[in-house]
């Protein structure tokens, strides 16, 4: 009887540390996604700075959707990779300088998809109307996300709230 109530606790250890383990490795899963999207963010505002449209429309799905709003407005709408590389490299570079900082990012994630909001300040600086003029905006992007067969994330869906702005000459000190 003491063998058998041995080997029964013995099991009901294994269950547990395999139950642990797997939970360890879940959370650890968790982890790489949250840092993987992070970097993702992260990794399309320093594209946008260097101005590199191209690199930048790889982030998103082939069949992505960029929407732009200012304020409640919706003033353009992007569909697929093309149009993406197309206008925001267009716009790009239209600027002198393009700068973002980005800050709080949440996730929620959910297997292979995942929905974040992420706020960034963005400055850009360039000529208008034969004054060179810096424009700050505050901005979030309510992204959608999901994670192709290579186990990398991208962008299937991105919703840029321009939430308010400031412009003024840009007067170099």
């Amino acid at each position: 009887m003491k063998k058998i109530i041995m080997l029964a606790a013995l099991l009901n250890i294994a269950f547990v540390a395999q139950s642990q383990t797997k939970s360890v490795e879940k959370r650890i899963v968790e982890i790489e996604d949250r840092l993987a999207l992070k970097e993702l963010v992260d990794r399309f505002s320093i594209l946008s700075d260097i101005k590199h449209a191209q690199a930048q429309a790889l982030l998103f799905t082939e069949d992505a959707v960029v929407e732009t709003y200012q304020g409640d407005k919706l003033t353009v709408t992007l569909q697929g990779r093309e149009q993406i590389a197309e206008v925001f490299g267009n716009f790009l570079n239209s600027m002198e300088t393009v700068y973002h900082i980005n800050g709080q990012q949440t996730v929620e994630l959910n297997g292979n998809n995942a929905t974040g909001i992420s706020y960034c300040l963005v400055t850009l600086i360039g000529m208008e109307n034969g004054k060179k003029m810096i424009t700050n905006h505050g901005v979030f992007y309510q992204d959608n996300y999901v994670k192709d067969r290579d186990r990398k994330w991208l962008i299937s869906k991105r919703k840029s709230t321009f939430h308010w702005t400031e412009k003024r000459e840009f007067t170099q000190q």
